[in-house]
C-alpha cells in the first residue's frame, strides 16, 4: 500500500467520522445543565426528555442558537442523540390534514380575537365570546390538532374570520380552519415563532398575517396563501429575538424586542453585556422601518473586566418580551421592560416605558425594581455577575389601560415580584396603588399576561419555584383602587405543580386559566368558583394524524371565539411537562 494510499484512507476515515455527541455536549452544554438545578435553566433530565427535533430546533432556529454557533448541522443531531437516545428527523414537518377547500377570504368581523391582547389596550378580555357563562359547564373536546415533532405548545392562537393563525417552535407558522382545524396553508419563518399573529388589511385590500420570530425578524405573509411579503431583521445581536406580538394601529405595526443575553453571558469568555431592549415602528405595507426606540437609551461602554480578563460592559437589558400597548389619545406606546444585566445602574429597566407614538422618543419611564442585575446561572455558574445581583422580578406580561368610573383612565402592569401595578397615564406613570398577591420568584409571581374586564382585573400567579409562602393561583383586583375582591388559590392535587403561569382570558361572567399541572378551569367573575375543569395532560386523537400528548399549560393564554375556547398545552421546560397539542372546546363538542 502506497504512503500516498494510506494517507486518503486516514483522511477519509477522519472526514466519514461521526461527531462525538457527548463530547460536544460536555464542552458546549453540560457547565448550564448538569448539576443542581437552576432558574431559567432547563436541567439535563429536562433537555432528555425532548425530542431530538427539539433539541435541534433549539441550537438552530431557537434559544440556543448563541451557544451553538459554529457547529455543523451533523455536531447537533449528535448531541441531540446523545441526549435522547434517538436520530432527529427533519427540523420541520409538513402538516397533514389538510384543508379540501380553499376556505372563505379573510375578513375580521365581530368577536373575532386578533393578536394578544384582542384590543389595543391589551385587555385580554373578549365582550362578545358567544359563550354565555352558563353554558361554560358544557364545554366539551371538539378537535384537537398536533404540532408535528414539538415539546411544547407556546403561541397564542389568533382567531379571525374563522381561521386560526398559530406559530410553533419549529418556526412553522399554521392557518387552520377554527370550525375543524383542517390546515390552510403553512409557512416556515427559518426560526421559532412564539408571539401571537396580528392580522390586517393594506389599503390596497390585502389581508396580512404580521409575527416575529426568535430571530429577531418581523415577518408579513399574504393571511389567505400564507405568500411571504416581506420581512425585516429588527436587532443583530446574536441573542435578540422577538417574543411578544406586534400591535397593529393606524397602518404601522410596533413591535418588541427582547433577548436572551443574560444566558449567552454564562460562558467565561462572553463580553457580557450590549444588548437593548427596544420598540420598532414599522410601516405595514412595505416593513420600512419608521423608528426603533431603546429601552437602553445609550449604548454599552467598557467599565471592567472579569477575573478573566474579559471585558465587562453596560448598560444592557431592559428587554420588551410582550406585545405594547398603543395609547392613541396620548399618542404613546406602553412597553413594560425586563430587568438588566450589568452593574451599570438605569432606571429603564423592571419598568413601564412610554414611547412618543410618532417619533419613538422616550417620553418617560416608570421604574418599580431598581438594581436588578442579573445574569443566569449566579452566583455559581458565571464570572459575569453583577456584583449586586437583583431577584430576576421583571415584566413578562403587557400593560393593560383600562378606564375608571370617574373618567380617568389607570396602566396596570404585573410584575414577576407577585406585585400588581396601577399607574398614572396622565401624570407621567406616577404609582397610584400596589398590591401583593404573589411571592414572586425569577419565574413569575405575574408571569406571561392577566386580564381586566370593565370592572376588575384577573391576575394568575404562578410561584412555580417558591418553596415556602408561595401562593399560586387568580385573583380579582378593583383596578381604580389595587384592593383584593375575591381569591381563588390553586386547588390542592395529588400531582403536578399548581403553579398558574400561563395567561388568562376573560369573557363576561368567566375567566379562563390553565395551570402547570395540566388543569384548564374556568371561574365565575364574581366569587371565584370553579365551574369547569378539565385535565389536558393526556395523549389526544388529532385531526391531522400528530401523535399528539398534553402537558403544562403554560405562556399563551386561551382564545375564545364564536362560541368556541382554543388552548395550547404542553410547555417542556424550567420543570413543565412536555407537550405539543392545540384544543379546541365548544358547548357539548358541537
Amino acid at each position: 500500500m502506497s504512503a500516498r494510499y494510506f494517507a486518503f484512507l486516514i483522511t477519509a476515515t477522519i472526514a466519514v467520522a461521526a461527531p462525538d455527541g457527548a463530547a460536544l455536549y460536555k464542552s458546549r452544554c453540560a457547565a448550564c445543565h448538569d448539576g443542581a438545578p437552576q432558574a431559567r435553566m432547563p436541567s439535563h433530565d429536562e433537555l432528555a426528555g425532548k425530542s431530538p427535533e427539539a433539541i435541534v430546533n433549539a441550537m438552530f432556529r431557537g434559544a440556543m442558537r448563541t451557544q451553538a454557533a459554529g457547529l455543523t448541522a451533523e455536531e447537533g443531531a449528535a448531541i441531540a442523540k446523545f441526549l435522547t437516545g434517538k436520530e432527529p428527523g427533519a427540523s420541520t414537518e409538513s402538516a397533514s390534514g389538510q384543508c379540501k377547500t380553499a376556505g372563505k377570504p379573510v375578513t375580521i368581523g365581530a368577536g373575532d380575537w386578533n393578536g394578544w391582547g384582542g384590543d389595543t389596550s391589551n385587555t385580554h378580555f373578549q365582550p362578545s365570546p358567544g359563550l354565555a357563562a352558563a353554558d361554560v359547564p358544557k364545554l366539551k373536546l371538539k378537535w384537537a390538532f398536533g404540532y408535528p415533532k414539538e415539546t411544547s405548545a407556546w403561541a397564542q392562537p389568533t382567531v379571525v374570520g374563522g381561521r386560526i393563525f398559530v406559530g410553533s417552535g419549529s418556526g412553522t407558522v399554521y392557518s387552520l380552519d377554527a370550525s375543524t382545524g383542517c390546515v390552510y396553508w403553512t409557512y416556515d419563518a427559518g426560526a421559532g415563532v412564539r408571539s401571537a399573529i396580528s392580522i390586517g388589511k393594506l389599503a390596497n385590500g390585502k389581508w396580512i398575517a404580521y409575527f416575529g420570530d426568535i430571530k429577531a425578524t418581523a415577518h408579513a405573509v399574504d393571511a389567505n396563501t400564507g405568500a411571504a411579503l416581506w420581512k425585516i431583521q429588527l436587532d443583530t445581536h446574536p441573542a435578540a429575538r422577538i417574543t411578544g406580538a406586534p400591535s397593529l394601529v393606524n397602518g404601522r405595526l410596533y413591535v418588541p424586542v427582547s433577548s436572551l443575553e443574560e444566558v449567552s453571558a454564562t460562558a467565561a469568555t462572553y463580553s457580557c453585556c450590549t444588548f437593548r431592549g427596544s420598540v420598532a415602528a414599522l410601516d405595514a405595507a412595505t416593513g420600512k422601518k419608521i423608528w426603533q426606540g431603546y429601552t437602553v437609551p445609550d449604548p454599552a461602554k467598557t467599565y471592567k473586566q472579569n477575573k478573566n480578563g474579559v471585558d465587562m460592559k453596560g448598560p444592557a437589558g431592559a428587554s420588551v418580551w410582550s406585545s405594547p400597548t398603543v395609547d392613541v389619545k396620548r399618542k404613546l406606546v406602553y412597553a413594560a421592560t425586563g430587568n438588566s444585566y450589568t452593574d451599570v445602574d438605569i432606571n429603564s429597566s423592571d419598568a413601564v416605558l412610554a414611547f412618543d407614538l410618532d417619533t419613538g422618543r422616550l417620553v418617560w419611564a416608570s421604574q418599580v425594581q431598581a438594581k436588578d442585575g442579573f445574569i443566569v446561572g449566579c452566583p455559581t455558574r458565571s464570572i459575569n455577575c453583577p456584583e449586586e445581583q437583583g431577584p430576576d422580578y421583571d415584566f413578562g406580561s403587557s400593560v393593560i389601560l383600562r378606564s375608571l368610573p370617574n373618567g380617568k383612565q389607570v396602566l396596570i402592569a404585573g410584575q414577576k415580584a407577585g406585585v400588581v401595578w396601577g399607574l398614572d397615564p396622565d401624570a407621567r406613570g406616577k404609582i397610584l396603588w400596589q398590591q401583593r398577591l404573589g411571592h414572586g420568584s425569577a419565574l413569575g409571581g405575574v408571569e406571561w399576561g392577566f386580564a381586566a374586564d370593565d370592572h376588575q382585573a384577573y391576575v394568575a400567579i404562578s410561584d412555580r419555584s417558591v418553596r415556602e409562602g408561595g401562593s399560586p393561583g387568580i385573583y380579582a383586583l378593583d383596578f381604580a383602587t389595587g384592593n383584593k375582591i375575591w381569591s381563588a388559590p390553586a386547588p390542592k392535587l395529588d400531582k403536578g405543580n399548581p403553579a398558574q403561569s400561563a395567561a388568562v382570558t376573560v369573557i363576561p361572567g368567566i375567566v379562563f386559566s390553565g395551570a402547570l399541572n395540566g388543569h384548564f378551569r374556568a371561574y365565575n367573575t364574581v366569587n371565584g368558583e370553579i365551574v369547569w375543569d378539565v385535565e389536558t395532560m393526556k395523549p389526544f386523537d388529532t385531526v391531522n394524524g400528530v401523535e399528539a400528548m398534553g402537558g403544562s399549560i403554560d405562556s399563551a393564554g386561551p382564545t375564545v371565539v364564536h362560541g368556541m375556547v382554543f388552548t395550547n398545552s404542553g410547555y417542556g421546560t424550567f420543570g413543565g411537562v412536555k407537550g405539543n397539542v392545540l384544543l379546541a372546546f365548544s358547548v357539548d363538542g358541537k
